[in-house]
């Protein structure tokens, strides 16, 4: 399984795989993960010269700690399995794939990458847009050791749900839940879907504080501007970490006097709290080496 808790994904931007200068200026965005788009965000006339403007732009690098993402077209479609044997060789961190719906997608998929010669560090983020994909998402979430994220599309399950997006999201709660338990229990990362209304400053906010009290790792995005809120809600505040390092120093302590009971300030702490523990401290390390 791929090793994803200590890479921060509080803001991943989707950016036109079609327009160049957008390429050009994720390089200097403050976004943790870019998804260049060679799917939805493109036209059919203009599926091959994205193909090859995205190739050309991570091929020239220069965007730092940022995770590059490609999301490529499905691969029943005239463009899907070219994009993936580009992706396999661009130098990308992961291949995103769209509504996918089962485990078998997925195989098929690392099929393609590993007859292209697709390193074994190049992983497969999933996108769970479909009423049938909600369903699969264990099966998806288990189906090889490449995927390393599932990303919620809430913009198209809820058009194929025909339900209303609500303010808090109810209609998709199950959806939702039923993902993430997927991803945990596979030990994957999972991201949120987007806030359409660019408007609603107010809704976006709590938008991204209800993905991070329902366990998501951080949040897609479509506009540079919502990178610094989801960034600050998906973030550990200092008290979470500085209440992290003193319970791995008390358990340290513990262990040391050979005592398999931990208290803090007169609270048990539990092996899960360790763990736990862990993971913010490891996330908030990751972010401060980007001199957040």
């Amino acid at each position: 399984m791929m090793s994803t808790t200590a890479r921060p994904r509080r803001s991943v931007l989707y950016m036109p795989g079609s327009n160049a200068r957008a390429l050009d200026k994720g390089r200097t965005l403050a976004a943790d993960a870019l998804i260049l788009d060679l799917e939805d965000a493109v036209s059919p006339e203009a599926k091959t010269d994205a193909r090859d403007q995205v190739l050309a732009a991570v091929a020239a690098g220069g965007y730092g700690h940022r995770e590059v993402a490609i999301r490529v077209n499905g691969l029943d479609t005239p463009w899907g399995h070219a994009d993936l044997a580009a992706v396999a060789g661009s130098g990308a961190d992961a291949a995103v794939l769209p509504k996918v719906e089962s485990a078998d997608a997925v195989r098929r998929a690392d099929a393609v990458l590993r007859a292209a010669g697709a390193p074994e560090d190049l992983a497969i983020w999933c996108m769970i847009e479909t009423p049938r994909g909600v369903l699969h998402a264990e099966e998806i979430a288990d189906a090889h050791p490449r995927l390393a994220v599932l990303v919620m599309g809430t913009s198209d399950l809820a058009k194929d749900l025909h339900c209303a997006h609500t303010q808090m999201r109810l209609p998709l709660l199950h959806s939702l839940s039923r993902c993430l338990l997927a991803a945990r229990a596979a030990g994957l990362a999972i991201v949120d879907g987007v806030h359409l209304d660019l408007n609603d400053e107010a809704g976006f906010r709590r938008a991204c504080e209800d993905g991070l009290a329902l366990g998501f790792d951080g949040k897609t995005l479509i506009h540079p501007k919502t990178i610094a809120t989801a960034n600050e809600v998906f973030a550990p505040d200092a008290d979470t970490v500085a209440w992290s390092r003193r319970v791995i120093e008390a358990h340290e302590a513990a262990a040391r006097r050979g005592e398999g009971v931990v208290l803090l300030d007169g609270k048990l702490i539990e092996n899960l709290h360790v763990e736990d523990a862990h993971r913010i401290v490891a996330l908030a390390e990751a972010i401060e080496r980007r001199g957040e």
